[in-house]
């Protein structure tokens, strides 16, 4: 992946250049001028945004920000990958420093509407559960009773587990923590029999286990929490653009057009296929985009369940189950418009 980097004069005059343009075609037209496409996440996490030795880049975030960058330039490797530490940040958007955040705090009333952010559409679904290891001999959260539990009362967790233990009449002792962090180094030293945190974070905890098929994130969410693409207020366009880009990969999976057989499907009979690679009807106009920016979207990372798999797949060493992150016709929440 190429990475660029600007001096601090030509980024001051790019941020004073985006201010100045109209709300409507802003951040298009400041990403095609610039060359390439600023993009981050909230904070590096594995299977999300990992860094490796050699400071590249992978990850979900990272992939759905190579998408954009196809869609826009027809080349996934023009983007700039940036990480933020904490759960929420907004004032990169707000100062013009990143055109998109592909993962930010959980999608919420205040942070929608206070911050002039806005909240392009949901890329991946979550919310608290459990990590236990496998000799616990459970396969369900409900099967949970009278166990230890490291949580971090950050944002509610524990009032989440009194709830759901009170709910189903069992019992739990909490282990509170002021960090996430600190949640491994307990469950590890055996400080507590289970871990309670959203899943994307037990996930990574796993990941980082000497074994991890010894551990389990149990099925279950006890709490919603939506995750996705974060945009600048004001901007219709670039809201498309983003949104757009996200539900071509599900739609890819939806009507089977993968990264491997797309260029054979070009000949392709039915609509909805057509459409998707362009081929009939001409959707990237109204988006001042190409014919075929959804497919080549698709073309330089997959559909959305080869994203998943590569990520959150069984090669990581710790697999995690699609569950509500399946489509919708598999019983999951993933649901796109149809393109027509």
């Amino acid at each position: 992946m190429r990475h660029f980097l600007k001096p601090l004069l030509c980024a001051l005059t790019a941020f004073v250049g985006l201010a100045s343009l109209p709300a409507t075609a802003q951040t298009l037209d400041a990403v095609r001028e610039r060359g390439f496409l600023i993009c981050g996440s909230s904070s590096s996490l594995a299977g999300f945004a990992q860094q490796d030795a050699d400071g590249r880049w992978s990850g979900f975030d990272v992939d759905l920000c190579r998408a954009l960058a196809a869609a826009i330039f027809s080349n996934p490797d023009l983007i700039e990958f940036r990480s933020y530490r904490g759960e929420a940040r907004f004032a990169p958007l707000q100062t013009g420093t990143v055109d998109v955040l592909m993962r930010n705090g959980a999608w919420t009333a205040g942070r929608d509407t206070r911050y002039g952010a806005r909240y392009v559409t949901t890329s991946f679904f979550d919310g608290q559960a459990f990590l236990v290891p496998q000799s616990l001999g459970v396969v369900s959260a409900y099967e949970l009773d009278n166990v230890s539990i490291c949580v971090a009362d950050s944002f509610g967790e524990l009032k989440a587990l009194d709830d759901f233990f009170f709910a189903n009449q069992t019992g739990f002792q909490e282990v509170v923590y002021e960090d996430v962090a600190d949640l491994a180094v307990a469950y590890r030293a055996g400080l507590c029999q289970v871990v309670s945190a959203p899943g994307r974070q037990l996930q990574a905890i796993r990941r980082d286990l000497p074994d991890p098929p010894q551990h389990r994130v149990l099925p279950e969410r006890i709490s919603k929490e939506m995750l996705g693409p974060v945009i600048r207020q004001g901007d219709d366009q670039w809201f498309n653009i983003v949104r757009w880009t996200v539900f071509a990969l599900i739609n890819a999976e939806e009507v089977g057009v993968t990264s491997l057989n797309i260029d054979s499907l070009s000949a392709a009979r039915t609509a909805a296929v057509r459409r998707l690679l362009g081929v009939e009807g001409d959707f990237g106009a109204p988006l001042d985009l190409s014919r075929s920016f959804m497919s080549d979207a698709i073309r330089a990372v997959g559909n959305y369940g080869e994203l998943y798999d590569r990520h959150f797949g069984a090669q990581t060493g710790a697999a995690m189950l699609r569950g509500q992150n399946a489509l919708w016709s598999n019983g999951g929440l993933l649901y796109a418009p149809p393109i027509r």
